[in-house]
């Protein structure tokens, strides 16, 4: 990385910039020490761990939580209420941001720092399904100098997912499964829904969310657990390691009338695993896959 600005050139940090003023600024930081980056997606931050890119990376943001790692860099907050000064105390070149709504805020702060002229980019690509998250690696390999590493982090994607495909030719069973995610209010849950990437994946392993939920939305009332009656239950780990137990999950309303509560099949996965499409996406439809079809 330490040919990084050399690799984009000053086109791409252009690019980058808010506002054709910025010139002066790029140049200036063109010609200044290493570039210094901070990554306001847990999207992203996962990709630049993953293909190595990390040696100018600077600060995360409070939802990047994988690789560990990056839980020992400084932290500018949650994405979406950032403040100025810790952003700027950690004297960044460039800020990398997901893009469109609910992306980075609050505007006011957004405003702060493009009125500082400090350059931010949102890659084209938008990891929605596995083409697009190999698109997206390959942009940000490209934009890293990193082509060969997301060559073959595309190919290790694709190879874990037929794996999951061979395991699933054996089998003739749909599991019906339920994802709860607390949210950090008490006692507020969520379940998530079968359009949303976790329910795609659920699909993906041979499973099929069984709340009919578009996205993520509070559970209202437990009787839907009850009246879905599902064969496994996932919790992520927040409220999991909340709760501390698996009979504690039970006696969240609506679970105890379920199969899965019968059969003891409440399982705790991290949440980072299944809220977006990555590059560990296969390996995790394959531990989606071992855990729904086990036979405790």
């Amino acid at each position: 990385m330490k040919n990084l600005f050399k690799i984009l050139g000053t086109g791409a940090l252009l690019l980058a910039c808010s506002s054709p003023n910025n010139e002066q600024e790029v140049a200036k930081i063109e010609q200044g020490p290493e570039p210094r980056i901070i990554s306001a997606s847990k999207q992203y931050t996962e990709f630049i761990y993953a293909l190595g890119a990390t040696d100018n990376l600077v600060g995360v943001d409070l939802s990047s939580t994988y690789p560990k790692a990056a839980q020992s860099l400084p932290n500018i907050g949650y994405h979406m209420h950032l403040g100025l000064e810790g952003i700027m105390s950690l004297k960044p070149s460039l800020l990398l941001h997901k893009g469109g709504h609910f992306s980075i805020g609050p505007k006011q702060v957004v405003d702060q720092l493009e009125n500082l002229n400090l350059p931010m980019h949102s890659f084209e690509n938008k990891a929605k399904d596995i083409t697009s998250t190999k698109k997206l690696l390959r942009e940000m390999g490209t934009y890293f100098g990193k082509q060969v590493e997301a060559d073959s982090l595309c190919q290790k994607l694709d190879q874990d997912l037929l794996m999951v495909k061979d395991k699933l030719g054996v089998q003739s069973d749909t599991v019906k499964v339920v994802v709860i995610h607390f949210g950090q209010a008490m006692n507020i849950y969520l379940a998530v829904g079968a359009e949303s990437v976790a329910g795609k994946m659920v699909e993906m392993a041979g499973g099929k969310i069984c709340i009919e939920k578009k996205g993520m939305e509070r559970i209202t009332s437990p009787e839907l657990i009850a009246e879905a009656n599902p064969d496994v239950i996932l919790l992520t780990d927040f409220g999991y390691d909340r709760l501390g137990s698996k009979e504690k999950v039970m006696e969240l309303p609506g679970i105890a009338e379920t199969n899965a509560a019968k059969s003891g099949k409440i399982y705790r996965i991290e949440g980072y695993d299944i809220i977006y499409f990555g590059p560990r996406t296969g390996e995790n439809v394959l531990k989606l896959h071992e855990i729904l079809h086990r036979n405790d």
